[in-house]
């Protein structure tokens, strides 16, 4: 008898990154075919800062793809120097409109540091002054060579108004996904990537995070950076109570005991005395000498 495979297929993480006025959030809606603003509502938060969308490409089926909504280029960067690495494509937008921008190099910059594969959402291409030519040729400077030109980096024209692009754009996540074979055990204890956090006026500490690998469930004792607890919450997307998160799956949990920073990994164990190990280890390790107590698990 064949024992089941302990790496199974996950959904790739996606980072949109690009100057702030060449429409992220427009193209985001636009993909999700839903207003964030309008679906906001109440519960422990109006937004988790990342999406899960489905879509069918021809040859690889019905996939999942899991799109950050943040983190901005300093959370991103500060998730890298954390070792933290997440993101499994870059769609870098640039308006068709506007072309390359200081902020547009900036997140080509971030996005080649991080060694992921790149795709070029063009936006705004139903405007009168879109130029693509220019675009491509702008972004080429930057070392990013689109297909057409005989280079690597897939250019999709986009339009967040007629949806135009947005398919195609999903069909590239979805080979490049395929392409790298991007695997996880969900039977191990989860390990988890904090991408948001703040603190709450009635439910305390709160952290969103992706699933890297394991399944976070509700109840697990886990280490966060300097802060411990046990999960006594989790929120999906739509802000629904969940009882597990699997690997490329986002969350926000609460039942922690401090506020973890961005990049801080979470680390499920087995036990309380296993957690205060953990967490006096990641202390001495970041010089923290101050002694805090566990709290209710």
């Amino acid at each position: 008898m064949t024992s089941a495979p302990t790496r199974l297929e996950r959904p790739p993480v996606v980072v949109v990154m690009g100057h702030v006025d060449h429409g992220k959030t427009a193209l985001l809606d636009a993909i999700r075919h839903t207003d964030v603003v309008s679906k906001e509502h109440g519960g422990i938060t109006q937004h988790i800062g990342a999406t899960q969308v489905t879509h069918e490409t021809q040859g690889i089926g019905t996939r999942t793809i899991t799109f950050l909504d943040t983190p901005g280029h300093e959370a991103f960067t500060a998730m890298r120097a954390r070792g933290a690495q997440i993101t499994d494509v870059v769609i870098l937008v640039v308006s068709a409109e506007e072309g390359v921008r200081d902020t547009t190099v900036e997140a080509i910059n971030h996005a080649k540091d991080a060694g992921v594969p790149i795709i070029v959402a063009m936006t705004k291409v139903d405007k009168e002054r879109a130029d693509l030519d220019k675009v491509k040729g702008e972004v080429a400077g930057y070392g990013l060579q689109p297909e057409e030109w005989g280079g690597p980096v897939p250019f999709v024209p986009t339009s967040a108004v007629t949806k135009q692009g947005i398919p195609e754009l999903l069909d590239q996540i979805l080979l490049i996904a395929e392409l790298r074979e991007l695997k996880a055990n969900p039977k191990r204890a989860a390990i988890a990537t904090v991408i948001e956090s703040h603190l709450d006026s009635s439910l305390g500490p709160l952290a969103t995070v992706i699933v890297n690998t394991g399944t976070l469930k509700l109840g697990d004792v886990c280490v966060c950076g300097s802060a411990v607890g046990r999960v006594k919450a989790i929120l999906d997307g739509n802000g629904d109570r969940v009882q597990e998160v699997i690997p490329s799956g986002a969350a926000q949990i609460s039942g922690l005991d401090g506020v973890p920073m961005v990049g801080d990994i979470v680390q499920v164990v087995s036990s309380e005395r296993e957690a205060r190990t953990l967490q006096e280890s990641i202390r001495e390790a970041a010089g923290e000498k101050k002694q805090r107590s566990f709290g209710d698990l």
